[in-house]
């Protein structure tokens, strides 16, 4: 089964479950959030979030913010979703109350709308108070049977967007150092190969270095500094990029792969691994994720154009496969 399959397995018995199951499809514990869930006959297919906003600016939001909604449910085929709101009553409540409506107009169904706050949640779809009381139900985001699912298939939810910010963070200390001077070298042989042979034998290069790097972290091995150093320069050829990219998929070792390659990149020439580690996050259903490594990204090179597509496709709910295998190497037309 693929990594990128596993959060639609999830079998939500309750609202405490879908609760348990949000930072496994997030990857990390929101706060001060709205959740968006997306299901396609009963399976989820999509989990987005965003920023709660301020009650008083809620209707400029929801101009922007509920079409979004929509056009990424669609993209999906999603028939019912769910809402959650993470914060204080007073703020969550004037915009679910302003998105709801919306998305029923829409013709999504609402299976239902949740409101978290410390660790208790209240539905606004219930008035039964039997089995939702008005002061609202306990639940353990961190101790349910999906909870436990989620993190026997290998979907550990970070505790916030810092850890998952820190966890594609570059590397400091002696390491920094030694891939510095790996990068100087790297680029000196680049300049070597170029002279020699030109950009046909820069793309050879890539190609070859491709081929030996990722067979690496199928076996659960890292590359060496050099071999980091190298690949890293090479994949400044955006030829060289597209042949790094369609040779990525959904296997799981490719999500470390480019994770260890944006966290070890010297931060010149990181636009890259953290552009294609944005988009194999992305594949994987990996929203958050795929979020910060895009910022890691234009940090490295604020034109990349790579990650501007991605960023764009994002936030417009397209689906990773409009992007499949390299396909942006032409101008977007958009």
């Amino acid at each position: 089964m693929h990594h990128h399959d596993r959060p639609s397995q999830l079998s939500l018995a309750s609202p405490a479950d879908l609760l348990a199951a949000v930072p496994y499809l997030l990857g990390f514990h929101p706060t001060n959030s709205i959740v968006t869930v997306g299901l396609t006959s009963k399976r989820i297919t999509v989990a987005s979030r965003t920023d709660l906003p301020d009650p008083a600016q809620v209707t400029g939001w929801l101009a922007t913010f509920a079409p979004q909604q929509i056009a990424m449910l669609r993209n999906v085929s999603a028939t019912a979703a769910i809402l959650v709101g993470y914060g204080p009553a007073p703020t969550v409540t004037p915009a679910l109350d302003a998105l709801r409506p919306r998305l029923l107009a829409a013709g999504i169904d609402l299976l239902d709308t949740l409101r978290v706050t410390d660790r208790r949640y209240h539905s606004y779809q219930c008035h039964d108070p039997h089995c939702c009381p008005v002061d609202g139900l306990p639940f353990d985001p961190t101790n349910s049977a999906t909870a436990v699912h989620a993190i026997v298939a290998g979907q550990v939810a970070l505790p916030d967007r810092t850890a998952l910010v820190a966890s594609v963070a570059p590397i400091t200390g002696p390491a920094r150092d030694a891939i510095t001077t790996a990068t100087r070298r790297a680029r000196q042989r680049l300049t070597a190969v170029h002279a020699a042979g030109g950009r046909a034998a820069i793309i050879r290069a890539g190609r070859a270095a491709v081929e030996a790097t990722f067979p690496r972290y199928r076996h659960d091995d890292v590359a060496a500094d050099d071999e980091v150093a190298w690949l890293t320069v090479l994949l400044t050829d955006t030829a060289v990029r597209d042949i790094a990219w369609q040779a990525t998929d959904t296997q799981p070792w490719h999500l470390a792969l480019w994770t260890d390659l944006t966290r070890r990149a010297d931060p010149s020439v990181a636009a890259a691994p953290a552009s294609l580690l944005a988009f194999t996050a992305w594949r994987d259903g990996l929203g958050a994720l795929a979020a910060v490594a895009l910022d890691r990204a234009l940090t490295a090179d604020p034109h990349y154009r790579l990650a501007h597509l991605i960023d764009r496709a994002l936030r417009h709910g397209i689906p990773p496969a409009a992007l499949d295998q390299g396909s942006a190497t032409g101008d977007p037309t958009t």
